[in-house]
């Protein structure tokens, strides 16, 4: 079972052949909840309805519990502090109306939490509103025995405590719906209806009935319904919501599209190809839910001290109770030694003079209602709602909330080189033309050649020459020549395009050239030779460049203590020229999948927390076997899927945000889980000691839940770009 306070939810799983669905619902009405119905298949739309209803609610509640103790407060404060000791007049049925506004307030609008109270404690598993319940009714059974013993009556006190519970309640569901606000705002970038082409005319419908296939068309200015692929136009795309980056990208016949993208300037006409669940947003937003909803290692630690600490105050209430009892004297006598330097520090803390039994119920509610540990269980849970909504919107997805815990730990990071540290794609680096030939001669001949494959190198060379504006010749005839190149006419020229080997197997003499080819290629670069006529023309070098941003952030992750190592297939000598241009401290090179797996788990066996950044089907496995798999946005599903973080925009600098992100939600929950322990540690045995009143101290608690609260919120304004952004 996994339980998010946060969001009031909790997911079970149980066996199906061992326990009926209506069985299991009825255990869970018993245990004092409510089983949702077919929870998955209910519209991400109604989410913001079902939290406005626990708003309105919570307040509902709120109004008419203060309804009813306003008029308790006023007539009750004055009376705690002046008393009929002092002369204040206590009338006649003044203890009757106590009990009957206080049995107003617990009736109704804290009926549900004294219900849940009870329930849990009954089924053996008492929770933060067993205590709330426990002391409200001890306060307000005295007031019940008061109309028929001499017993000072609490019934005032009661209603008080469930006031400022529900207060508490209230600010904590308005402030757990700002930490849930990522997910609103990412909802509400979806479009709500598409502009489609049916039997030749444009018909507005509304997004669900999107169909994959239909063709729809996008009009400037608006959004991109669904994800789809380009088939007619060009245009400049707002992609923000999904990379960050404020600049917009061209997008053109082929180029896939992202729903809920703005469409800035042309007209597109896009084919669906996915829809509902199964588009970007939907993922993005599954995956924002999945790490709200699961549990980092501290918060497991957490819940299991919360769970042992309830019955702990249950324990510490009831032998409060024998020892006021039992042993008064010498219990006022211990509460009168501390009461002079607690009393110089909190003036309204100390207790009242009243008889063994009365202060034993008095100092029994303060242990149940100050030991609340709704602090605790909401420390972890609000911070890491918030902190995976900021990385939502910052283009960090993290499918599971413990990577949040092992990233902020992490003290070496292990990159994949192609499509990680660099491009992915090659690239035009350097043209050195011979014999005569002009550099544009040069790269007119190869790609004129290349225009008949479809090699990677051949379309970096053709990308180069449009850059250029070079008009090319007429291919005449093309021969692909295995793992050396290829023999071209063109323009009634022969062309030769490759290696070396080519050049020897055709009697062309490159040895100008051949200084030149070392140089770029100790830089690794590819370097293509091209021979016309037979003679050399040129050398065209050819290289999947670094990043625009990769050496920054690795000069950053070094600047945290943070140790990196590239793998990489590739053979040696390009590895280290990238290592080496990037600042790579470790370098394995020629290495294959399981390789990586090896060299992952010999560094963890070395004590180390290793993250994986990797992008191809090839680093599926190390990511998975690293402490925080990290993928690159732009790579394939597997490793995506593979991933504990998602990094949508493909930039290392998303590594560098992913690491300040962990730190700043990590020390928000250190910070609340402090504030949390310290609380309860410092007041328990003050109300053990009749100490602290019962009421402040339920404004102590409440106060305690809303801090904790409102500090992870405050992790908003916290910048986790890196420093040179």
């Amino acid at each position: 079972m996994v339980v998010n306070l946060a969001t009031n939810k909790a997911t079970v799983t149980y066996n199906s052949e061992k326990i009926g669905f209506v069985a299991m619902g009825k255990a869970v009405a018993d245990a004092g909840y409510r089983l949702l119905l077919n929870s998955e298949q209910k519209v991400q739309d109604n989410q913001d309805e079902e939290e406005e209803a626990r708003i309105i609610k919570a307040k509902n509640r709120l109004i008419a519990v203060w309804l009813f103790t306003i008029p308790v407060i006023l007539w009750m404060i004055p009376g705690m502090f002046l008393g009929k000791a002092h002369g204040w007049p206590w009338p006649a049925g003044f203890d009757l109306g106590m009990l009957a506004l206080s049995s107003a307030a617990l009736i109704w609008p804290g009926r549900e939490t004294i219900t849940t109270g009870f329930k849990t404690l009954v089924h053996g598993s008492p929770s933060m509103d067993t205590l709330i319940a426990l002391g409200t009714t001890a306060a307000y059974v005295t007031g019940i025995i008061n109309l028929f013993a001499t017993m000072p009556s609490f019934a005032g006190v009661a209603a008080m405590i469930m006031a400022f519970h529900l207060t508490g309640r209230y600010i904590e569901t308005k402030a757990r719906g700002r930490a849930s606000e990522a997910i609103k705002k990412l909802l509400e970038l979806g479009a709500r209806s598409a502009l489609v082409i049916k039997d030749d005319q444009e018909i507005e419908i509304p997004i669900e009935e999107v169909q994959p296939g239909d063709i729809m068309v996008v009009k400037p200015g608006t959004r991109i319904p669904t994800d789809g692929s380009v088939i007619f136009g060009s245009s400049s795309v707002d992609e923000s919501m999904v990379t960050g980056e404020s600049m917009p990208v061209t997008r053109t016949v082929g180029d896939e599209v992202i729903g809920a993208t703005i469409n800035q300037e042309g007209l597109l006409q896009v084919k669906a190809t996915k829809v509902g669940r199964d588009t970007f947003l939907a993922q993005v937003v599954k995956m924002v839910e999945e790490a709200q909803g699961t549990k980092v290692p501290i918060q497991e630690f957490a819940d299991r001290v919360t769970g042992v600490f309830v019955p702990i105050v249950i324990g510490i209430a009831l032998i409060t109770l024998i020892l006021w009892v039992l042993l008064p004297d010498q219990m006022k006598s211990i509460s009168n030694v501390i009461s002079g330097p607690v009393q110089s520090v909190i003036p309204w803390s100390i207790s009242f003079n009243l008889n063994r039994w009365g202060q034993a119920v008095y100092s029994v509610v303060a242990v149940l209602v100050i030991a609340c540990p709704c602090a605790l269980g909401l420390a972890t849970p609000t911070a890491l709602m918030v902190g995976s909504g900021m990385g939502a919107q910052a283009g960090i997805l993290i499918r599971d909330g413990a990577a949040i815990q092992s990233l902020q730990d992490v003290r070496m990071i292990v990159f994949d080189k192609t499509g990680t540290i660099t491009k992915g794609k090659p690239e035009v680096n350097n043209i050195h033309a011979f014999n005569g030939y002009s550099v544009q001669q040069v790269l007119k001949f190869a790609a004129a050649a290349e225009s008949g494959s479809e090699h990677p190198l051949a379309r970096a060379i053709i990308a180069a020459a449009e850059e250029d504006n070079i008009s090319l010749p007429k291919l005449e005839s093309f021969e692909a020549v295995t793992g050396k190149g290829l023999v071209a006419t063109v323009d009634g020229q022969t062309v030769l395009v490759g290696s070396r080997k080519l050049m020897a197997d055709h009697q062309v003499d490159f040895g100008i050239s051949e200084a030149q080819m070392k140089e770029d290629e100790n830089q690794a670069k590819t370097a293509i030779l091209i021979a016309v006529n037979g003679q050399v023309a040129g050398i065209i070098s050819v290289a999947d460049t670094i990043k625009e941003d990769s050496v920054l952030a690795i000069k950053e992750l070094h600047s945290k203590g943070i140790r990196t190592a590239m793998i990489t297939g590739d053979n040696v000598r390009t590895a280290e020229a990238i290592a080496q241009q990037a600042g790579i401290d470790h370098v394995l090179a020629e290495v294959l999948p399981e390789g990586k797996v090896e060299e992952i788990k010999r560094l963890q066996d070395e004590g180390l927390i290793v993250a994986m950044v990797g992008d191809g089907i090839n680093d599926a496995p190390a990511l998975t076997q690293a402490n925080v798999g990290i993928a690159i946005g732009t790579g394939t599903d597997i490793a995506i899927e593979a991933a504990d973080v998602t990094l949508v925009q493909g930039k290392l600098s998303a590594v560098v945000s992913a690491v300040n992100l962990s730190k700043a939600t990590f020390r928000k929950i250190r910070q609340n889980l402090f504030w949390a322990f310290f609380y309860n540690i410092l007041a328990i045995p003050l109300a053990v000691l009749g100490l602290l009143h019962p009421a402040i101290a339920e404004i102590a608690m409440a106060t305690s839940s809303v801090t904790v609260v409102t500090n992870a919120n405050l992790l908003r304004n916290v910048s986790i770009k890196p420093t040179y952004q």
